[in-house]
């Protein structure tokens, strides 16, 4: 896809993978001397911990989870926040699991509550550098990480069912608020976790 849109930069980034997320800031440092914006879409959990209880979660795949899902969106907001010379913003993706106890979600919900508890206070930290953060909440999305979730099929089917639009958000809803949120017509917007899942997180 990159290739495709002919993307300026094409580099590795695993985030586990020492320096590699340098690696990634220090060419947009040189191509192009500054940042206007970042979208971090990346999580993970090892499966046996996904499919367990959150009461039996390993340490070891909590902390990874922690850590690819949710510290190194973080770790990209240190090293934008140079770049981001004349203001900016960070954009990260949680769920509706961080807020409400969604079937099957399991240890990722605690976690993607980390990561919104940590966007609001980057949003406070980084707000006197003109630099805004939020986290993005779409409905469920068939994406390769919502395939490792069980029973996904019939988590879509009852968001369709239950939101007041009653239907799914799909990937250009979600590109479409990015876009309005990196804009000049978001410049006071800070701090928030933003919802577009045709209102399914207002439904008990």
């Amino acid at each position: 896809m990159a290739e495709k849109l002919g993307a300026p930069i094409i580099l590795p980034l695993d985030v586990e993978q020492q320096d590699q997320l340098e690696a990634v800031f220090e060419e947009i440092h040189k191509r192009w001397g500054r940042l206007d914006f970042l979208v971090h879409s990346i999580a993970f959990a090892p499966k046996d911990d996904l499919h367990g209880r959150v009461t039996d979660c390993s340490r070891d795949g909590f902390l990874r989870a922690m850590d690819i899902s949710c510290h190194s969106f973080m770790r990209m907001a240190k090293l934008a926040e140079p770049l981001m010379t004349q203001g900016g913003c960070l954009l990260t993706m949680s769920y509706h699991g961080a807020d409400e106890v969604v079937a099957n979600y399991g240890m990722m919900g605690p976690v993607k509550a980390a990561l919104q508890s940590a966007t609001r206070y980057m949003a406070a930290e980084l707000g006197p550098k003109g630099i805004r953060v939020h986290a993005i909440s779409p409905g469920p999305l068939a994406t390769r990480a919502a395939s490792g979730i069980k029973d996904f099929d019939n988590l879509m089917q009852s968001a369709a069912e239950r939101a007041p639009l009653h239907k799914l958000v799909d990937i250009e809803d979600v590109g479409a608020l990015c876009a309005f949120l990196v804009s000049d017509g978001a410049r006071s917007l800070t701090g928030g976790t933003i919802h577009v899942d045709g209102g399914y997180n207002i439904v008990n």
